[in-house]
């Protein structure tokens, strides 16, 4: 499978891609969203393929997010896939600092969003972020997901308790968004 963007496009982890992304990762300490994870490896990023092998399809669909030139530089994942009620979240990474708000997410985020809507028969994709994450609310707003809901000092990180940011785009609100 892959996915065409502008500037990026979207294709199944293989894994030496899941080893470039996990030794490529970089924390960003000025705006942390997430734990401080210490100790990438390449035996870690060997189990985090085998994880993805193993949901690949029936829980998950995670692509890598590649610019033109072939170069790895995130993923991307429909998750906990709920073909019964057919919703699923969404989430995203970009490994180097310098890759981020440049628009890749954004483009990824629409992809996927299309994929799990037109190709899973997808109604509802939700995600969810940590009020400290400016970056992925504009994000997930720019890409039509509205906030439902907060749950307060949900989260705690590097010392302080977080909200957490509940986000969602029903599937009519996102080919509204489309057409507009």
């Amino acid at each position: 499978m892959r996915l065409q963007g502008k500037n990026i496009y979207l294709k199944m982890l293989e894994r030496k891609d899941c080893k470039t992304l996990w030794n490529d990762y970089e924390y960003d300490f000025k705006n942390p969203a997430e734990e401080f994870n210490i100790g990438h490896s390449d035996e870690k990023a060997e189990k985090w393929f085998d994880e993805i092998q193993e949901l690949q399809g029936d829980k998950n669909v995670r692509l890598g997010i590649f610019l033109v030139n072939d170069i790895v530089i995130g993923d991307v994942a429909l998750q906990d896939i709920d073909r019964i009620n057919r919703n699923c979240s969404i989430g995203i990474g970009i490994a180097k600092i310098v890759n981020r708000s440049k628009g890749y997410g954004g483009e990824a985020v629409r992809l996927m969003l299309d994929y799990g809507f037109a190709y899973l028969g997808m109604e509802r994709i939700y995600a969810n972020t940590l009020d400290i994450n400016i970056g992925a609310q504009r994000l997930l707003e720019k890409n039509g997901l509205r906030l439902e809901g907060v749950e307060r000092k949900a989260k705690y990180l590097n010392g302080q308790m977080h909200d957490r940011m509940h986000y969602a785009i029903l599937k009519e609100d996102y080919y509204r968004l489309l057409r507009s």
